[in-house]
């Protein structure tokens, strides 16, 4: 038996993964445990539930794997530094002494570490580095369903590449082409994240979600910026933009070339300026992505495409580039950003370095992406006891039969079942769920549940047979990182008086006989389900399908606004408590919010800082 450790850390999403003979056991991110949003510390929690759940000690396990190469990493940023200079001495000054101390000489950082699991851990001649993007690449091609594809990997930066080609075939994978920093789509994109007033690295999602509120009018501005190729490589003009070397990402050039300052979200409300930003950027995003695939599909004529990179969560681009029909076939990892960086690097080793052989799965060897923790009845009991929860405790079909009850009373629900998932996106494990048909659960969900923006988008969560009654797309989406438009005879046309709204006036009009998963453009972001990947949330579906006609239901992550999803039974019931949430699911526990003690009700509002 041979056991690789794959890591991501000190960046953001930091996480933990293990293979035990090339199979995926266990994957987690740290931010799940710490309970800090992107958290990009030594995942020392991620690592210990990782080892646990695949009965090893670190001592016991044959490699450890790093997502990244340091010493490149550092290179690119003398060289920025040197090329940029004397701009940028305060952030250069600000990098260096973390870097000299920490990140430069990771591996004896990495060895101390991991010497705190198990004092039996005593070389570090087990310890690897993988390169960003090859880790991306490969966390996208190894467990694709795909004999061979292209793999198309885009985010802000690894080393030296912000986007890369890689062909896969079998257990081979090799990096063909690359985008060099500081041009980067995920930097560019970020940018206009950064001067909408979002959080970096995190608020990219709601740029997306505002997107179809606004009109793209913007286009030929942000191109003078970004230099598009007919085959979609491009370039940035730095004279618009900080990130290389300053400690904000747009400058005074930017500023002035759209007519304002970055909006303060603590000063400032989003107005259709902002609405119209975010179309546009996100037009253009989707413009050389399609172009990049079109020209890679030409080149290498294969017709299997694989995504990572955390550009590749940008599910509207991805709907795209599948409308399009460029390639028969698209597979997206997951965990697309840096933390599925720590199964790929693993992958890596495994495939390329050590030349296993590659059992390909035609679904894919994800197992649904429920990689992490789980907790079994008398856990959950033992946690909800401790902390003074009030709980009934039903058979199977009792609770399906239920909670389908409380959706189909509009019910806003709490889902806490298996393994927690890796990645960004709940699927159906560590859920809150509602009703689709209400016209009022995607506006009381974020402002009474999530407390965040009203604007944001909900997904819904489809049996996979009913998907193409009800969405105009043929592909499975079990990752949620597809849009697609919902069925015409689905939709409920606009009036003209409805089609002269603006902005966020668009937001209450019911557009389909699904308006909380309906987008104002039409669109959803679809999460197929298979009974075979995740039996309760399918049989759910299914009994509230036979009690409504309905075969979706509203799925969003179990969490409010600026708090990682939720992993314990006791985060789920501190979310609960301070949440307009009315039930909780939890194994076979059902807890009525009316029933519980008020004295262990929390202030959830300004519990997390914000994203």
């Amino acid at each position: 038996m041979k056991s690789i450790l794959g890591i991501s850390a000190f960046y953001h999403d930091s996480a933990a993964c293990i293979l035990v003979d090339g199979e995926i056991i266990a994957a987690a991110q740290e931010e799940r445990f710490t309970r800090k949003k992107h958290d990009p510390g030594y995942p020392k929690n991620a690592i210990n539930f990782v080892l646990k759940y695949s009965n090893l000690k670190l001592s016991e396990v044959d490699q450890i794997v790093f997502f990244e190469k340091p010493f490149l990493k550092f290179e690119r940023l003398l060289e920025t530094y040197v090329a940029f200079a004397p701009k940028g001495f305060v952030s250069f000054s600000k990098a260096m002494p973390i870097w000299i101390k920490d990140k430069l000489f990771q591996k004896n950082l990495l060895f101390t570490k991991l010497k705190e699991h198990d004092e039996n851990y005593n070389s570090d001649e087990n310890i690897f580095f993988s390169d960003h993007h090859l880790s991306h690449a490969s966390s996208a091609f190894f467990p694709s369903p795909f004999e061979e594809a292209v793999v198309l990997t885009a985010d802000g930066v690894g080393e030296w590449a912000t986007t890369t080609v890689a062909v896969g075939k079998g257990n081979q994978l090799e990096v063909k082409k690359e985008i060099h920093f500081p041009h980067s789509l995920g930097l560019l994109y970020s940018a206009f994240t950064y001067y909408s007033g979002f959080k970096v690295n995190s608020g990219e999602y709601k740029l997306m979600g505002l997107a179809p509120y606004g009109n793209p009018i913007f286009e030929d501005k942000i191109k003078t910026l970004v230099d598009i190729k007919e085959d979609g490589t491009f370039r940035l003009d730095q004279k618009y933009f900080n990130y290389a070397t300053g400690l904000t990402m747009t400058n005074n050039n930017f500023h002035v070339l759209f007519g304002h300052e970055p909006r303060n979200p603590n000063k400032e409300k989003i107005t259709q300026f902002h609405m119209d930003i975010a179309a546009s950027i996100q037009k253009v995003t989707e413009e050389i992505m399609i172009k990049l695939s079109k020209s890679i599909r030409e080149e290498y004529k294969i017709n299997n495409l694989c995504m990572a990179g955390g550009v590749a969560l940008n599910c509207v681009a991805n709907g795209k580039i599948l409308k399009e029909k460029i390639f028969d076939n698209i597979w997206i990892q997951p965990a697309a950003g840096d933390a599925g960086g720590s199964l790929g690097a693993a992958l890596a080793l495994w495939h390329l370095d050590q030349g296993n052989e590659r059992k390909i799965n035609n679904k894919d060897s994800m197992k649904g992406s429920y990689l992490g923790t789980e907790f079994n009845q008398q856990e959950i009991e033992n946690e909800l006891l401790a902390v003074g929860a009030k709980f009934d405790v039903l058979d199977y079909e009792e609770l399906i039969d239920k909670t389908s009850e409380f959706l189909s009373n509009e019910k806003a629900i709490g889902w806490f079942q298996g393994r927690m998932e890796f990645g960004p996106r709940a699927l159906g494990a560590r859920s809150i769920l509602g009703d689709p048909r209400s016209e009022n659960m995607q506006k009381n969900l974020n402002l009474k549940v999530k407390y965040r923006e009203s604007f944001r988008p909900f997904a819904p969560s489809i049996l996979k047979e009913n998907l193409m009654d009800w969405f105009d797309i043929k592909t499975e989406s079990p990752y949620m990182l597809m849009v697609a438009e919902i069925k015409k005879e689905k939709k409920i046309e606009m009036t003209n008086d409805q089609k002269k709204l603006f902005g966020i006036d668009k937001l209450n009009i019911k557009r389909s006989d699904i308006p909380a998963v309906t987008h104002v453009d039409y669109s959803a972001r679809v999460q197929t389900v298979t009974k075979d990947t995740n039996k309760y949330y399918y049989d759910l579906i299914q009994k509230f399908k036979k009690k409504t006609g309905c075969p979706v239901i509203v799925n969003t992550s179990f969490n409010v606004r600026g708090e990682p999803i939720v992993n314990t039974p006791i985060d789920a019931f501190n979310c609960f408590m301070g949440t307009e949430l009315d039930y909780l699911i939890i194994g076979n526990c059902v807890l009525d919010k009316s029933k519980q003690n008020p004295n262990l009700k929390k202030d959830y509002t300004k519990q997390f800082e914000l994203d």
